[in-house]
């Protein structure tokens, strides 16, 4: 078994990286290689832009390369609550800006022929309660009336063409989903960067940061750079060199296990409707079959800020506990990958976007990243350059986690919490 993310082995690697030393003067600095940051970059650039991306480790090293290879279309909150807390149309609007953020992908995956299997297949939220049921069908008819009709309940009985599974009783189906191989799309999403013009750095972390007359002097241990404009596109791997935003981050490990390839035979009694799912507990699971049909089973597993090779083991552990008990057909079936991520959690679990501390910023994305962080990386480009402000977080307050400074102590008692609510729920 390899502690390797699978997206990460099995993509080619990133090879139009700029060489050393760090150096230049530009009119945008983005800090940080994945998702966000790269969308932003190969935008600003094609305009005509001078950008540097400082990454610090490689392209794609963080969530972009080390999540569940979802694209979820929607809000993960319940609809019927955003409506009730935003109103109906700010919810309509903050639902639909998933629909974009994977219309955005499949788009720059056609103008830069990026081979990433990019598949539209459609979502199961899966009730593993009967009560869940109900309230997944409740959600369903204020969603499929007021926001997307692309939507669909099926019964526990429709649900056996889909999910090889008894643990399950019902779900809803969000049609406009979709999969790829993450590895391959951000590596050929910072290959189009570059080609257009952008300066990626590898292996460049900021370590510190100072005003150059109207602009930003960011300093890494293989030098520094000057620009004029600063994007921060970090998440979860925040450093201390931005305070502001690690008080209202908190990172939370996130672990995924991948089994060997399966056979025909096992797709067609474990996943024969091929499409993403993620089940309804607070302390669930989400899972897909991988390109080449490896079952990729992840989830919170235990509530930690730290992702390395005995902490991802303690998850992996768990994760082949549960995935056994939900498709015990796959006892047989080694595990080929486990790894580990952060994910940048905020307190109501809506991201943010927009302008503090001194630099733009988007993050916050909650475990739901992959299907917009590359459009919000577009949207920033707009911003920065004043061309338009289509941030669909704008003017979302963000307060400061109360008693956190970027070292999230309290996450036991937070998964405690969580544990709690799914048993008496």
């Amino acid at each position: 078994m390899k502690f390797q993310s699978y997206w990460h082995d099995t993509a080619p690697a990133f090879a139009s990286g700029a060489p050393g030393p760090v150096s230049g003067q530009y009119d945008v600095a983005v800090i940080g290689a994945g998702f966000t940051g790269l969308g932003a970059a190969r935008k600003l650039a094609a305009e005509g832009h001078s950008v540097v991306v400082l990454e610090a480790e490689t392209v794609g090293f963080g969530a972009s390369g080390r999540n569940g290879g979802h694209l979820n279309n929607g809000i993960a909150h319940s609809y019927l609550a955003a409506r009730e807390h935003f109103g109906a149309d700010r919810a309509r609007a903050l639902y639909h800006a998933f629909d974009q953020g994977i219309e955005t992908i499949e788009r720059i995956i056609a103008e830069e022929g990026i081979d990433c299997s990019f598949r539209r297949s459609g979502k199961l939220k899966l009730a593993s309660k009967p009560g869940h049921y109900d309230s997944l069908a409740r959600n369903f008819e204020a969603l499929h009336r007021d926001a997307d009709p692309d939507t669909a309940m099926l019964s526990r009985a429709e649900l056996a063409g889909e999910v090889g599974s008894d643990a399950f009783h019902g779900a809803m189906l969000q049609k406009k989903s979709a999969m790829m191989h993450m590895g391959r799309f951000v590596v050929g999403l910072a290959e189009a960067a570059a080609r257009r013009g952008a300066a990626i750095f590898e292996r460049a972390p900021v370590i510190a940061r100072e005003q150059a007359g109207a602009g930003w002097k960011l300093t890494t241990p293989r030098g520094s750079v000057t620009a004029g404009k600063v994007l921060l596109a970090t998440g979860a791997y925040t450093t201390g060199a931005f305070p502001w935003f690690r008080r209202r981050i908190v990172p939370v490990g996130s672990f995924i296990i991948a089994t060997r390839p399966l056979t025909d035979a096992e797709v067609a009694a474990t996943m024969p409707g091929n499409r993403t799912c993620v089940t309804s507990m607070n302390i669930g699971n989400y899972f897909r079959l991988a390109p080449d049909n490896r079952l990729i089973w992840g989830g919170r597993a235990r509530f930690s800020a730290s992702s390395d090779q005995r902490s991802d083991a303690k998850s992996g552990e768990i994760l082949r506990a549960g995935l056994l008990r939900t498709f015990p057909q796959l006892r047989e079936v080694p595990i080929d990958y486990c790894w580990g991520g952060l994910v940048d959690m905020t307190a109501d679990r809506f991201p943010r976007a927009g302008q503090a501390d001194g630099v733009y910023f988007s993050m916050g994305y909650s475990g739901h990243g992959a299907q917009i962080a590359t459009h919000m990386g577009e949207i920033m480009a707009d911003l920065m350059t004043g061309r338009a402000n289509r941030n669909p977080w704008d003017g979302l307050p963000w307060q400061a986690v109360p008693f956190h400074t970027g070292k999230p102590w309290f996450l036991p008692l937070v998964g405690l919490y969580y544990k709690t609510l799914d048993l008496i729920r």
